[in-house]
């Protein structure tokens, strides 16, 4: 279970229509939506992987303290959510440096993850995973095997698997349910959004029972929050992506929580490989 610790306006899909400028004096709602969550994890004694920006972070170190003190894993968004793809290495580099350290300090743990904003590496920038190894990263959950006009590496393996040569480096997928020769996504995100609750729950057994392997189901604080500020001029494919089935969402996460076993990522596939 996993969740990318991110404000609304914070989404690469709103990166045109709102400026970083303004992150500072608009609405904040990802503190009160991640304890929201907390309380739903401490409910079901689920333990999830908290993947945060080091820029909500420094905001708000009281809640990465509770991700800590209720037993969660925490784990690096990077600093500021900028998608891989728009970064030399030297930038992401420094970016992900920056973003450890400041996790690191607030929650006096190692900080072992990393997710990219927008599952933003693949087959162009797969450097980016050298520079995580160097930086004292075990792993990465940033490649999305999957077709997409967004981001996706379709031919990326599904299962964990070793991207570096002779490193202990770990990739970690988003899992995905294989139909004929394609992926279809099935781990969270707008796509849980969009299929009944039942094809979620299909596809999870499926990746279970059949295939043997653990998934991985990941959201955002602000998908179980149908009252966010509502942003304008934006694309109908913009607005039905972020909008879509938000006021069925938690109650969707509760069915989930009830129908598998979930645990942090450290304890699901690093200790078991």
């Amino acid at each position: 279970m996993t969740v990318d610790v991110e404000d609304y306006f914070q989404v690469s899909a709103f990166e045109s229509s709102i400026d970083k400028s303004q992150w500072d004096i608009l609405p904040h709602r990802v503190e009160a939506n991640t304890h929201k969550i907390l309380d739903l994890f401490a409910e079901r004694d689920v333990k999830a992987t908290f993947f945060t920006l080091g820029w909500i972070a420094e905001r708000y170190p009281e809640l990465i303290k509770r991700i800590i003190r209720d037993g969660h894993e925490l784990a690096c968004h990077g600093y500021e959510h900028i998608r891989v793809t728009e970064q030399t290495p030297v930038q992401f580099r420094k970016d992900v440096v920056r973003a450890k350290q400041i996790l690191q300090e607030l929650s006096g743990k190692s900080v072992n993850g990393y997710r990219a904003a927008s599952y933003s590496i693949g087959a162009e920038n797969l450097w980016a995973l050298d520079v995580l190894q160097e930086e004292g990263f075990t792993y990465s959950s940033s490649i999305y095997p999957v077709k997409h006009d967004l981001y996706g590496m379709p031919d990326a393996p599904r299962f964990i698997y070793r991207p570096i040569a002779n490193a202990d480096f770990k990739e970690i997928p988003i899992t995905t349910l294989r139909f004929g020769n394609k992926n279809m996504p099935c781990g969270g995100g707008g796509f849980f959004r969009f299929y009944p609750y039942a094809l979620s729950k299909w596809a999870f057994n499926r990746v279970n029972k059949n295939e043997h392997q653990a998934g991985i189901f990941y959201f955002h604080p602000w998908e179980i929050d149908p009252e966010q500020p509502k942003q304008t001029g934006l694309s109908l494919k913009t607005r039905t992506r972020h909008y879509l089935n938000l006021h069925k969402m938690e109650n969707r996460i509760k069915r989930l929580l009830a129908d598998f076993n979930w645990d942090t990522m450290e304890n699901v596939f690093l200790k078991a490989h």
